[in-house]
């Protein structure tokens, strides 16, 4: 583990792996409250390491794993920051190289694709799965219209963890007003590399809808959604992880032929 300093001068944990890769680059990015060693995320990273790719991973600040920041404030536009303070702190290191693959759940697909909108030339493909699109979407979906009323007004919401049962997340209302400027499908046209995407059946803030939403609004000619029959938002059961890696490995096969 390598500890760096974001842009707010915070502690940010990486963790680079393979860094002797001789198929490629990939930075991976975790969702809300997530880590880089949760489940799902390094199903992802194993399929890149099974891959000989250089697989850099890292804990977003404002979440739950080993970097500074509260999750009470976090928020898709600190985590994009940080996603992109990685990227640049990697430029400088040995193993750096461009185009790079991208991945990432929820938020952290999010992050996969705003910085494709703006950095196309330093993508060679992504896979935002389970991806955050639109602020208002997730709120909706995710959320009762008394939730969000009584969220407001107290200026925070408790949930409690699906991912890590006993952890009571607190999520303050900056989160909500943050998630609302975002409307990922906008730029979707803009996304011409090589994209895959995978959501649960049982997605409730970004939906088996949504994902389909922003495939066909991709410019790319190569593309790819699949839907995890039972799954939730996060990819957690066995057989789930299973599927999500086979999916992955035979992504990542026709990304090197």
């Amino acid at each position: 583990m390598i500890k760096i300093q974001n842009r707010k001068n915070m502690s940010l944990a990486v963790w680079v792996e393979n860094d002797r890769g001789k198929n490629g680059l990939v930075f991976i990015a975790h969702g809300l409250s997530g880590r880089h060693d949760q489940a799902n995320i390094r199903t992802y990273a194993e399929a890149f390491l099974e891959n000989d790719f250089v697989v850099v991973s890292y804990d977003a600040t404002c979440s739950l794993g080993q970097s500074d920041g509260n999750l009470e404030n976090a928020t898709l536009t600190g985590y994009y920051e940080d996603f992109e303070d990685v990227i640049e702190w990697a430029g400088s290191q040995l193993w750096y190289e461009e185009p790079f693959v991208v991945a990432g759940h929820s938020l952290g697909g999010a992050c996969n694709l705003l910085f494709a909108y703006k950095n196309p030339a330093k993508i060679r493909a992504l896979a935002p799965t389970s991806a955050f699109l639109s602020g208002k979407l997730s709120l909706r979906e995710a959320y009762s219209a008394q939730e969000i009323e009584k969220w407001e007004k107290d200026g925070y919401i408790l949930e409690k963890s699906k991912s890590r049962p006993g952890i009571i997340k607190k999520l303050n209302w900056t989160l909500a007003v943050d998630w609302k400027k975002y409307n990922l499908l906008i730029n979707a046209h803009l996304i011409k590399a090589p994209i895959l995407l995978i959501v649960g059946e049982n997605d409730a803030p970004t939906p088996p809808s949504s994902q389909k939403d922003l495939l066909e609004n991709v410019s790319s000619s190569q593309k790819e959604l699949h839907v995890i029959k039972g799954s939730e938002h996060t990819f957690m059961a066995p057989e789930h992880l299973e599927e999500v890696k086979t999916i992955f490995l035979e992504w990542i096969k026709k990304l090197l032929a």
